[in-house]
This record gives structure tokens, sequence and C-alpha cells, in this order.
């Protein structure tokens, strides 16, 4: 949620700054803003409701210069979205600019407390953030970086940030400060920039600092000065991201989630090669993550949205290849009401980002209770895998599109990888990925079958039922979920048995159900839950495997190990989703009200 970009010593900065916002638009936004230093020039202050192509018109024309500035996307936490609400904020005199991630519990307290009497332009906590540097500023006499620190010792612990300050009186310098809200500075010979997600700055460095939580930096166009939390300077290297910023563009595809949809076999094989040798023997999982939940006595697996889905998939091969009982929370429920534990718990989270805030809640509970830990996430020095005690890589590669395809499959992949090194399964892990790998290209390759599908079963159509059983059901919430968050046809994804329990009450002549037929032992009893529903008139859709199919199924997905058939059924419900969504006219990658990165709570 949210986008931050900063840059100093770029000759003509507004071209950049416009471009770092376009790469951060799939975290899901609202409004978005610019700030340019022009120095003898003045100040350029543009913000827009809407897309950033809005911003970028606004801005034409304004003859805007400067080597230095900060912008932001939105996503509308307090107040509205309006242009007043968006950022960058300004300081009442005009100093001051600041933008923001996160929020701020007590901004309100701190408005009555320290604001009386300043006329406020906006219905945001960031807004008092800024009048407060300017106050401490003017009354006590601070330089901009201790105004700031002093602002920062005002919030309460439960508050978080990313804020990116510049101050018009030092044109060349911003100031960053970061609790709870991913911050980087990228560094280069040329320049030097500050950004919530690294893909935004790929065109100008692949050279980043991270800023730690409770720290301060001063970034002009030569060098980094980081600052602890009691003020005292630090020292830091950079780490260098081997990422392309081709890879972070569409190419040929006409929107990032059927390019990632694609990547999904690319993964599958990243994968292999990675947690396998020649061999297959599982490597580059380290003696001690294994040897950690082979000691413990239950496993937590928790996650959010996608993640917990592939944590339901999961839960099945812990259970089945290392015996250890696993249990799957959803991390903002977990995070307040917690469980009885087992005496001798091991935590897993699954996060694409590993920047997911109500995950990182449970995991600093977790942290503060001394139970080990290991992050499974698609980015590596995030605050996920940098706070756990272990941590394993998705290597799914950049993920763009809000609705996640790849990040699913690289979590599902890396789970049975890990059950089976801690169980040391007779099953041929290597091979029969490889084999999915196989079928899974297939599949892709059939993209027009569910083209239309979709036209048969979702046009024009408000509702619709994902169903199956086992590890089907656990697939039937993903595929619900894909297809509501991007077309906004309201899905329901369940265990086929509910039904007779209140759901088939929904069914009326035309709503589609679709059926997941793809383990034996459950297959005769989802048929026979899918002929009740045609019965009262749905629109029934069976997806189903080879050995399990029937003459008049939509489709038939090859046969692998049924333990491994989520990797295939899952495409089939990602391409139905993406086609739902085209034939209604709607942005695929950027779905209304929703963020590829949720990092507030």
């Amino acid at each position: 949620m949210c986008g931050i970009v900063g840059a100093t010593g770029v000759n003509q900065v507004l071209p950049s700054l416009l471009k770092g916002l376009e790469k951060l638009e799939y975290r899901g936004y609202d409004s978005a803003g610019v700030y340019v230093n022009g120095g003898k020039d003045g100040d350029f202050l543009v913000r827009e409701k809407g897309r950033v192509s809005r911003l970028k018109a606004a801005t034409e024309n304004k003859h805007i210069t400067g080597t230095a500035g900060i912008a932001h996307t939105r996503w509308a936490t307090h107040g509205g979205v309006s242009v007043e609400n968006a950022h960058p904020h300004m300081s009442e005199d005009g100093r001051f600019y600041l933008v923001h991630n996160g929020v701020i519990e007590n901004f309100d307290e701190l408005r009555d407390n320290y604001l009386q009497g300043v006329k406020l332009q906006s219905e945001t906590d960031t807004e008092i953030a800024v009048q407060l540097i300017d106050k401490f500023s003017k009354e006590d006499n601070l330089s901009t970086f201790d105004a700031l620190r002093k602002m920062i010792s005002l919030l309460d612990d439960n508050s978080a940030y990313g804020f990116l300050l510049m101050d018009n009186e030092t044109p060349d310098l911003m100031y960053a400060a970061k609790k709870k809200s991913p911050l980087l500075i990228g560094v280069s010979d040329q320049a030097n920039v500050v950004t919530s997600d690294a893909a935004a700055m790929l065109d100008i460095t692949q050279d980043f600092i991270e800023l730690m939580d409770g720290e301060v930096a001063i970034i002009d166009k030569e060098k980094v000065t980081l600052f602890d939390v009691q003020g005292k300077q630090i020292e830091r290297e950079s780490f260098h991201l081997d990422i392309d910023a081709s890879e972070t563009d569409k190419g040929v595809y006409p929107y990032y989630m059927l390019k990632e949809i694609d990547e999904q076999v690319i993964v599958a094989h990243t994968l292999s090669q990675h947690y396998f040798d020649d061999d297959a023997n599982v490597q580059n999982i380290d003696d001690e993550i294994i040897d950690a939940i082979k000691a413990s006595d239950r496993l937590y697996i928790v996650a959010a949205g996608t993640s917990y889905h592939a944590g339901l998939v999961g839960k099945r091969y812990f259970e089945k290849w290392t015996g250890i009982p696993t249990e799957v929370h959803i991390s903002s429920e977990f995070a307040y009401d917690q469980p009885l534990l087992s005496q001798r718990p091991f935590f897993i989270f699954l996060s694409q980002s590993g920047e997911t805030a109500d995950s990182r809640e449970v995991l600093d509970n977790v942290v503060k209770q001394g139970y080990p830990s290991l992050t499974i996430a698609n980015v590596m020095n995030s605050t996920l895998t940098r706070e756990a005690t272990f941590a394993l890589p998705l290597l799914a590669g950049p993920e763009i599109a809000v609705a996640s395809t790849k990040a699913y499959t690289a979590q599902i992949i890396v789970e049975a990888i890990l059950a089976h090194a801690v169980g040391n399964s007779e099953v041929d892990l290597k091979n029969e990925l490889a084999k999915a790998a196989v079928e899974m290209q297939v599949i892709i390759d059939q993209k027009d079958k569910f083209k239309i599908i979709a036209e048969q079963a979702l046009k024009n159509q408000s509702s619709a039922f994902y169903i199956g059983r086992g590890l089907d059901a656990a697939v039937a919430v993903e595929a619900a979920l894909k297809l509501k968050e991007i077309s906004y046809i309201q899905t329901e994804g369940f265990a086929a048995g509910e039904l007779k329990h209140g759901t088939i009450s929904l069914i009326e002549e035309g709503t589609p159900v679709l059926g997941l037929v793809t383990q034996s032992k459950t297959a005769g009893l989802v048929r026979g839950e899918i002929a009740q529903v045609s019965a009262r008139g749905a629109n029934t859709v069976i997806i189903a495997s080879k050995s399990l199919a029937k003459a008049n199924d939509a489709y038939v997905l090859p046969d692998v190990d049924e333990l491994l058939m989520p990797l295939l059924t899952v495409i089939p419900a990602q391409l139905i989703a993406y086609y739902a969504t085209l034939d209604r006219g709607l942005d695929v990658d950027r779905p209304r009200n929703l963020a590829k990165s949720v990092t507030v709570q």
C-alpha cells in the first residue's frame, strides 16, 4: 500500500520520479503527487486524484526543473480521496514537504496538543507530522534533522512510518526515517535515491542500503549518512540486487498478470535447480532449519490472503511427510488472539513481500516469546526474512500484478521441498516437480479454452462458487479469491461437503458453480455435490484430473502426483479470472481498493 520515491542529483529529476511512481502502481493507490525543488525557479508541488497518468499530465507545461524531489502514491486511510489529502504534504509556511507510508496512531492527540492555531489543509495524519516538524524548527530553533527526530519521538509505539522529507532551504538534501514500513536508500556515483520498493529505482541503481526501524538518514547527491535510534552515526554496507530492470516490465504482454501466469513454469524449474542437486538431494536448506522443525511438536503456518491459501496446501505436505501436526492461521487474527500453543512450537511465515503488516505483528510476538521461526518470502532482506530465525527464498522474481499467481505456486513448491527434506519421504520429489512443470506448461498453452469457459460461465454473472474437497478445497478458496478480487464477481470457495449446510440455498437458475475433482478419495462425493447444485439450476463447470475425468467435464488436467495437483489446478482458476475480468473491461493488474503489499493493519 502506498509508494515512495525520491531522488537527489538527477539532472531534471521529474521524469525519474514519475517513472518511479509508475513502477509502484501495482501496490494500490487512489491519488498521487510530486514535489520538486527548483532552486532559483522555486518549489513545484503537483497532486492529483486517480492514476499516475493524471499526475503526469498535470505536470506538463509547468516547466518543472530541479535535480531533487520526492513523490508518492497514496492509498487512503485518514481522510477520503482528494487532492488535499494527497501527498506530498506541505508545512504551513511552505518550507517543508513530506511523504509518508504507514499510520500515525496518535495523530489526533498530537494535533490537539501541539497544533492549535495551525490551519490544516487536509484530514491526514501525515500533515500533522510535517506541521510538527515546522513548529519544532521554528519555536525550538532545531535543525531539520533534530526537528524530524523530535516529531518521531512523540509517535506512539503502535505507529508505523516511512518518512521522506525535504526542506527547501537545503534543496539537495532528503531526510528519511522508518519504522515497520519498508524504506530503501539507493546509492550510485551519479545520484542517490529513496524508495519503498527497489523496483521503482532500478533504472538509476541496483545498490541499496536498508533503513532499519528507528533509524534516520540524511541523503544528498554524493553521500548517505545513517543514524541509529539514539542519534549516533552508524555505518552500513549497501547490498546489490541482481535484478534486470526489464524484469519489471510487461514486455510483449498486455498485462503483468498474464506474464506472471506464464512465468510459473520458469519459477518451478528455478526452485528445483536451487533446492535439489543432481542426485535429487535437497540442498540450500540449512541443517539448523531441518533440525529445528524436527525438534518441534507442532507447526504453525501464519500468513494472509493468497499466502494463507498456500499454507492450507502446505499443511498437507508437512503432516503427511513429517508426521508433525500443522495448523494454518490468518495472521490478522493470530496477532491479537493467539491460541493455546504446544510445548515446542515452530512458526512458518509465508509472504510474497516479506512486509505484510499483520504477519509482522505476529512475528514480533513470536520473537518476544522466544519461539523459533522461518520466513518463506519472495523478497529477501525484507522485515519478515530479517527478523525470523531462518529464511528461505521463493525465487519467483518480481510479481507486479496485485493478484498473486507465481508467488502462490512458488510457496507451495518450497513448502513441499521443505517438508520432503524434514520427513525424508520416499517420493522422488525432484522428478515429480519436473513432471508437474511440464504439465503446467501444457495447461498454460491452452489459454483459449479458459477464455471460452469464462465467457460461457461468467458473462453477466454477479456471483459464483468454487467447490472441492481436501486439497481441491484448499485451491477452491484461492480460485475464488482470484476471481472476485479482479473481476468483482462475488465468489465463494469452500469444501463441497458444506453445500448442504446452508450455501446450497443460494443456488439459482444459471448460478456458476466450478467444481474441482483431482483427489481420488473424494472424487465421487464432489461429483455428487455437483449433481445436487445442477439439479437446482446451477451452471456447473467441472475441472478434473485425467484419471478422474468424465466425458462432459469442461477441462481435463494432466495427471501428476495427487499431492502436487494444486500446482496444476490453480492455473485454470487464474486464467478464468483473467479472462472474466477482460470480458468486463476492467484493469486486470490494478483492481480497485486493493494493494499488492499490505503494509498497514
